[in-house]
């Protein structure tokens, strides 16, 4: 897959709406810290630690990054590392 095609792969939040892409999250999250200000929270910025992981997750399911999700689709494990490196470079075509 295109990071474009990435950047638009559905991520499962707990409490933001259904139809949120990989592309909205990053939207969402740097609302979210010009928002807050000096108390944004790195740690859990929507409320939930380990926020990593709802980028991560459909990065696995689209084969972008190697992983495992379990019966429930929860992450057993992630080539964390690798996952990041994705996500800055999704992020730098989100601004290219």
């Amino acid at each position: 897959m295109t990071n474009q095609e990435l950047l638009n792969l559905n991520v499962e939040s707990s409490g933001h709406d259904d139809g949120l892409t990989i592309k909205g999250y990053f939207k969402l999250l740097l609302t979210e810290l010009w928002r807050e200000g000096e108390s944004f929270s790195g740690k859990r910025p929507f409320g939930d630690s380990r926020w990593e992981y709802d980028l991560y997750k459909p990065l696995i399911k689209a084969g972008a990054v190697n992983g495992e999700l379990d019966l429930d689709g929860y992450i057993v494990e992630c080539d964390n590392k690798a996952a990041d490196k994705l996500v800055f470079e999704l992020i730098a075509d989100c601004f290219a």
